[in-house]
């Protein structure tokens, strides 16, 4: 299944939020998915990104991915995931306006998969808690040239996904992270932070653990 790129601008908490919205029609639900670090060039074009978003409309959800706050032509200043979070859960009210109360997907590659556990938790909080997650390479603990990242607890059924050979957030970061949730964490051998030549393997992954 496939769907056409529509990209529009929605109003935010900081002023637009450029989006691309990948709708197959009837969805069974919406996907949000958030993209890689601002800072260091992550933007709603990444190809880890871009694969989550396909990997959801071909199981029949509505993709909706934003670029951050400070990325293309999205306004206001990079939030350190605060921010971040808040424009997620605007993009989500855009979502429901556009396809209905369905279930929700969070899925989000690095930092952003760091922001989705933040609306994970935005979301419990509120009473509407997500279906799933899936986070790749998840932004946890401490990571060279950024920060400290304090990742929230996730729902046990979430798919984490990480490659063994991560050199951006190490592997035992996320270890470490997943240990006192009793987590599992599949490892992707020999994938690298960005999984050169393994995209096709983060779909697999995600399309297996949905149908069952």
């Amino acid at each position: 299944m496939r769907a056409p790129e529509e990209k529009t601008l929605i109003d935010g908490p900081a002023g637009k939020i450029e989006l691309i919205i990948e709708n197959p029609g009837a969805p069974r639900g919406i996907a949000l998915i958030g993209h890689p670090h601002p800072l260091f060039g992550g933007a709603n074009t990444n190809k880890v990104a871009h694969s989550l978003a396909r990997t959801f409309v071909s199981l029949g959800y509505a993709a909706f991915r934003p670029n951050f706050r400070g990325v293309g032509q999205s306004e206001g200043k990079h939030d350190e995931g605060r921010g971040e979070t808040e424009d997620m859960l605007a993009v989500l009210e855009e979502a429901k306006l556009r396809c209905g109360n369905l279930p929700v997907a969070l899925a989000g590659f690095s930092f952003g998969a760091f922001v989705q556990t933040r609306v994970a938790k935005a979301l419990v909080e509120s009473g509407h808690p997500a279906q799933r997650l899936v986070l790749v390479g998840t932004a946890a603990g401490f990571v060279e040239g950024t920060r400290s990242y304090e990742t929230e607890a996730v729902p046990a059924d979430t798919i984490v996904i990480h490659g063994s050979a991560d050199e951006t957030v190490p592997l035992a970061n996320v270890l470490k992270w997943a240990e006192p949730l009793e987590l599992p964490v599949v490892v992707v051998p020999g994938a690298d932070h960005f999984f050169h030549r393994r995209l096709h393997v983060i779909r697999e992954l995600i399309t297996r653990g949905w149908r069952h």
